[in-house]
């Protein structure tokens, strides 16, 4: 299975995941008379949308290289990032909005049952966020961490809504907007997990030189081609889930233009074998001399 087709199948398994959880979580917010609750299920809703952002993405980077765009079209991933994070925002703003108009509206405290139901949330985002993330590791995909945080955030404003609707039970009258006030502390949490979505895909877009772990073993690979005496600069951009790479190649100055030419062919193919995340790989020859 490709790196894309094993994206894909992953972010079905978060569409699915949160659109039953929006269902569940919205019908115990209403019947257990807690916002937390309700603000998670607004949040899990958000989430659906952004899922299928992110598909339509990985469809669209699935297309081959063309005339226009000879890199192919995973640049459109950090860009479906963007719009992820929009969703998270937008749901973060929605949630903090209806927190402070319920705070300053008497209700009812929240069912104690809604506990039971937030628990088996909480243990359901995390165990999705530990799978998708491991997903988004294995392909090198920036939009599918962004969908694996959407399940962690859903997980800490399930954690912020446990803790609050407690407080509300266990201290009873008086303490009716506790969960309410957790509300609002989990749409902080997910402004700040926004950012920390949004920072990494905006490198990706500036070609920020981030990967110095993959340039090492691009330089320790290189050596073992015959004729390499060594490498010089080595630059790194992503697209999608590929890393194109330009490479200085050292080889002696003394041989002629043809099997220099035939060097570098022979590493770009050695490096592209050895790491099947590279994409694109240019070789610049350099002289020892």
């Amino acid at each position: 299975m490709t790196n894309e087709q094993s994206a894909i199948r992953t972010t079905y398994f978060s569409i699915i995941g949160n659109t039953s959880l929006a269902l569940i979580k919205g019908m115990a917010g209403v019947f257990g008379n807690s916002y937390a609750l309700i603000a998670d299920a607004i949040e899990s809703t958000t989430d659906i949308f952004a899922s299928f952002l992110v598909l339509l993405g990985f469809k669209y980077a699935k297309r081959p290289a063309d005339e226009n765009h000879p890199y192919g079209h995973g640049k459109i991933e950090p860009l479906i990032t963007f719009g992820v994070v929009v969703f998270l925002v937008v749901s973060a703003t929605i949630i903090a909005h209806e927190s402070i108009q319920k705070i300053q509206t008497p209700h009812k405290i929240p069912k104690s049952w809604t506990l039971i139901v937030l628990g088996l949330i909480i243990i359901w985002k995390e165990i999705s966020f530990q799978i998708v993330i491991k997903k988004s590791r294995q392909t090198n995909s920036s939009s599918l961490k962004a969908d694996a945080w959407h399940h962690r955030s859903d997980a800490i404003t399930s954690v912020m809504a446990f803790i609050g609707i407690s407080i509300a039970i266990l201290f009873g009258q008086g303490y009716e907007t506790a969960d309410d006030w957790a509300a609002l502390l989990a749409s902080a949490f997910i402004l700040y997990n926004s950012y920390l979505i949004l920072r990494p895909a905006l490198g990706e877009v500036m070609d920020e030189q981030l990967y110095d772990d993959l340039i090492i073993e691009i330089r320790a690979k290189s050596m073992d081609v015959q004729g390499v005496l060594g490498t010089e600069k080595c630059f790194i951009r992503k697209a999608g889930m590929k890393y194109h790479v330009d490479l200085h190649m050292i080889v002696n100055s003394e041989i002629s233009v043809k099997v220099g030419h035939d060097i570098a062919h022979e590493l770009k193919d050695h490096l592209r074998h050895e790491i099947p995340n590279l994409g694109h790989v240019l070789i610049h020859i350099e002289p020892n001399e």
